[in-house]
């Protein structure tokens, strides 16, 4: 689930961390750094469960409209689709994804009013009334609805980023990519499969896990080697004019193209550039473009930049 676009970020991040906390220790960068991405799963299920929630408090307002002293004809024969969706049901019985809530204490039964908004705005979406009237439903579009909710209502909530960054400083900008390891989630789900459905593992395998693991150590381990490159060719800048985020990305593109080998330095370029346009200012990726083109030329010819054919991203 954690790809290696967000375990260059999370690098990054926890590189800022360390240089810019007031005390440097490199085992409690590398402990920061695995933390983070165990907060990182710990949203995955905790969007899960969020889904659980809204879903829970939709059946209640139904409870609640048929309790009413005059209840009409709508509130005592409600429509009941939404609340009786499949996949949020078997998503409720998952065994790994209840284990997992449970053992890390996961819940939002404080932000009932978040919940209540999310409720509302899905309400309001025209997806949910077309879900709603369909003369029929079936197993496919209880899980298209949800894709829906969470891409079109849940990923663009304030409210949501809102309740997610109180809860926890690691969670700050995991959203959006989180939401699409959700949808990838939905899409993988099949129903015969019910309590057992297997959700997405926290790697994809041990290359993934070693390759953040690896990366971080080589950018602590280097970073006055690569800061120095990047002064060498940085001829018309002080490095104190240079954005101090900027810096920390090109010393980590350089862990990656001088250390992984069998990653192109195309692909390498490509991802530190973009994470640039996320993550620093307007002009930092034609910057860095142009500052990491000019070393890769040059430890190419010194024959210090080597490359294998076969390779993982």
């Amino acid at each position: 689930m954690i790809n290696r676009t967000l375990l260059r970020i999370k690098v990054i991040q926890t590189l800022y961390s360390f240089y810019k906390g007031d005390g440097k220790s490199i085992p409690v960068a590398q402990k920061e750094f695995a933390y983070s991405l165990e907060k990182t799963y710990d949203l995955y299920f905790h969007l899960l469960q969020l889904s659980i929630e809204v879903t829970r408090y939709a059946a209640d307002r139904i409870e609640a409209r048929k309790n009413k002293l005059c209840p009409t004809e709508e509130d005592l024969h409600p429509n009941m689709r939404f609340v009786e969706n499949a996949f949020v049901r078997q998503l409720a019985d998952n065994e790994q994804l209840n284990d997992y809530l449970s053992e890390r204490k996961l819940s939002w039964v404080n932000y009932s009013d978040l919940v209540k908004k999310l409720y509302e705005q899905i309400v309001a979406a025209d997806f949910y009334q077309e879900y709603m009237q369909m003369d029929a439903s079936d197993y496919a579009a209880d899980k298209d609805v949800w894709k829906k909710i969470y891409k079109k209502v849940l990923l663009e909530s304030d409210e949501l980023d809102e309740a997610i960054e109180e809860q926890s400083i690691y969670w700050v900008d995991d959203l959006t990519l989180l939401v699409s390891f959700i949808i990838k989630t939905i899409k993988r789900f099949e129903l015969e499969a019910g309590e057992k459905q297997e959700l997405l593992p926290m790697f994809k395998d041990d290359d993934d896990r070693l390759f953040g693991e690896k990366l971080l150590a080589a950018t602590l381990k280097n970073g006055e080697e690569y800061l120095a490159m990047i002064k060498e060719n940085t001829h018309n800048w002080d490095l104190d004019r240079i954005a101090f985020m900027d810096i920390l990305i090109m010393q980590t593109a350089l862990a990656e193209l001088c250390n992984f080998p069998t990653i192109p330095v195309n692909v390498t370029l490509n991802e530190y550039i973009e994470i640039s346009k996320n993550y620093s200012t307007e002009k930092s990726g034609v910057f860095i473009n142009g500052v990491l083109d000019n070393i890769v030329n040059r430890l190419k010819s010194e024959n210090k930049l080597i490359k294998v054919v076969s390779f993982s991203v």
